[in-house]
């Protein structure tokens, strides 16, 4: 069992002595489908970088940064694939006491502008070679940064320098290296922030999520908790780390631990298996889409021994979860997560600890889990009702948004209910059983209203999926004259399939209301870049083709 960390609670934490720390142990591990591997002294080799080492390329980092005259709390945004630059930056950025605002990469140049508004950014990082580029294929990370007039800076990882265990830098638009000033390196606060990230905008545009020092380390020492991680554990990191997911369970929780965080440079299913295996990774985090793949693609003649498997970010079907154990030979722990928690919330057990359950996302790790309804009074156990979470991993507030605050916090409860005050209200309908296992219903905006009858679309997810032949579904709302709303879907199918077939076989486990009036077959089911799906955006894109050309 990990020894309880001790405050300060700052992302410094990681990098300080303590019980099961050893500075020669390797923290990053670059398979050989990493480009700096291939560069390395030893290409075809994983290439390690050790926690003392990691923690000097850090401090060089923090050393460049403080010669750019940025002020305490002012953002860094980064435009980064997985990698060490972006481990390195991040780390960087918040030990001094700066705000990393990491965007994703494939973002187009107005997205870019607006979220280096919405969080002010002083100044933008970007990978190597983004200057090179021709005017003509300028990537929109720098075209907006160059029209807000924002610098940005390339980061540089060289695998070859230091003796060939490999040094950071920063480079500006003429390819001048930034000098190592030797300003002063300031020490980071519990209460800075140190993280902005934004919602995936599923019922609005979307709402920055300031996380502080505190929030993540509480989440990295729930997740520690829960899947009682160690210095013998090494993750195979498949989530993108600018997404709360891959920064929070697979990357940070992995060097609270002591443990080793394999980065390869995106996920691949041809490559996942025989890159974790030549790693010793023990365990992997991953969203259910990603999990489907592997079921998917060809498998080693060799079971790597995983400890378990976790599932977040979106519901995994029963169906699925017993798919994964059955051929992976490992328990299958489904979590429950936010951005504005910090990631985790909730989760099933280790089997020597208590029970898992399919379909429900498991107890409150380490966070206080109750249901409220509308009137803001507790829900009997059993009842349906909004999810709510109270917890040092908890965001205080939105981004320069009071009227999101106002709203997505219990404030003034009533009479006999009033230690409801201050829980963050998830948006997520769900029931706690007697035991505290949590299964969620749907997203209360996402519920389809057929008639007045509320139906959870997760529902109608989990018996597509149970349907033979169909490898992906979402259910949504579809506008409706008559009932207001009616049931639709779209699957991914293997050949053959039709919707007949699909809609027969769900009269045997679905209330004929329940069942799609049409299912959209599709070859993929449109997806953030997190794996994400936003079902009112799937419902405007298949229905798109049923509307009249004017």
């Amino acid at each position: 069992m990990a020894t309880p960390i001790v405050t300060p609670a700052t992302l410094r934490l990681p990098f300080t002595p303590r019980a099961g720390y050893t500075p020669s142990a390797p923290a990053i591990i670059l398979p050989p489908s990493s480009p700096h591997a291939a560069a390395s002294a030893n290409p075809g080799k994983p290439f390690h970088i050790s926690y003392h080492h990691l923690h000097t390329l850090i401090l060089d980092l923090q050393d460049q940064l403080a010669g750019l005259g940025l002020q305490v709390g002012d953002a860094v945004s980064s435009s980064l694939g997985n990698g060490v630059e972006f481990a390195i930056a991040f780390l960087a950025t918040g030990w001094q006491r700066l705000i990393a605002a990491p965007l994703n990469p494939a973002y187009t140049q107005s997205e870019v502008e607006f979220y280096l508004d919405d969080t002010k950014s002083k100044v933008l990082l970007v990978p190597s070679g983004s200057f090179s580029s021709t005017s003509l294929s300028t990537p929109p990370t720098v075209s907006a940064a160059k029209k807000l007039n924002i610098p940005a800076y390339e980061i540089v990882f060289d695998p070859t320098a230091s003796d060939g265990k490999g040094a950071i830098f920063l480079k500006d638009a003429s390819g001048k290296i930034l000098p190592k000033v030797g300003a002063e390196k300031r020490e980071p606060q519990e209460q800075d922030t140190t993280l902005v990230l934004h919602t995936s905008g599923t019922t609005g545009k979307p709402k920055g999520v300031p996380l502080t020092h505190a929030n993540l380390v509480a989440t990295m020492e729930n997740i520690i908790r829960t899947y009682d991680l160690t210095g013998r554990d090494r993750t195979f990191l498949v989530m993108p780390l600018f997404h709360v997911h891959g920064m929070q369970a697979a990357f940070l929780s992995t060097l609270l631990s002591g443990g080793a965080a394999v980065i390869p440079p995106k996920f691949s299913a041809s490559t996942f298996w025989s890159e974790l295996t030549l790693t010793r990774c023990t365990w992997y985090t991953a969203v259910p889409t990603i999990h489907s793949m592997l079921l998917s693609s060809p498998r080693p003649s060799t079971q790597p021994p995983l400890r378990f498997i976790r599932s977040c970010s979106s519901s995994l079907a029963p169906s699925v979860f017993h798919a994964l154990e059955e051929a992976f030979k490992a328990p299958v722990l489904e979590a429950y997560a936010m951005t504005e928690a910090a990631h985790q919330m909730t989760s099933n057990q280790l089997p020597h600890k208590g029970e898992r359950r399919p379909g429900s996302v498991g107890i409150g790790q380490g966070v206080e889990v109750r249901i409220i309804g509308t009137d803001d009074k507790t829900v009997p156990t059993g009842g349906e009702g909004e999810v709510c979470v109270r917890g040092k991993n908890v965001t205080k507030g939105y981004l320069n948004n009071p009227k999101a605050n106002a709203e997505s916090f219990v404030h003034n409860p009533p009479a006999g209910h009033e230690d409801n005050k201050g829980f963050f209200r998830t948006g997520d309908q769900g029931k706690l059983d007697e035991q505290g296992y949590l299964v969620l219903t749907g997203r209360i905006k996402e519920l389809i209203n057929r008639g007045g009858e509320k139906l959870s679309p997760l529902e109608i997810d989990a018996a597509l999926l149970k349907v033979k032949g169909v490898k992906e579904a979402v259910s949504f709302a579809v506008e409706d004259a008559t009932y207001g709303q009616k049931v639709g879907a779209a699957c991914v199918v293997e050949s053959g399939v039709t919707e007949d077939a699909i809609k027969k076989e769900l009269a045997g486990s679905l209330s004929k209301f329940k069942i799609p009036e049409k299912i959209y077959l599709v070859d993929a089911i449109p997806k953030t870049a997190t794996g994400k799906i936003q079902r009112r955006q799937v419902s405007a894109q298949m229905t798109a083709s049923d509307k009249p050309k004017l």
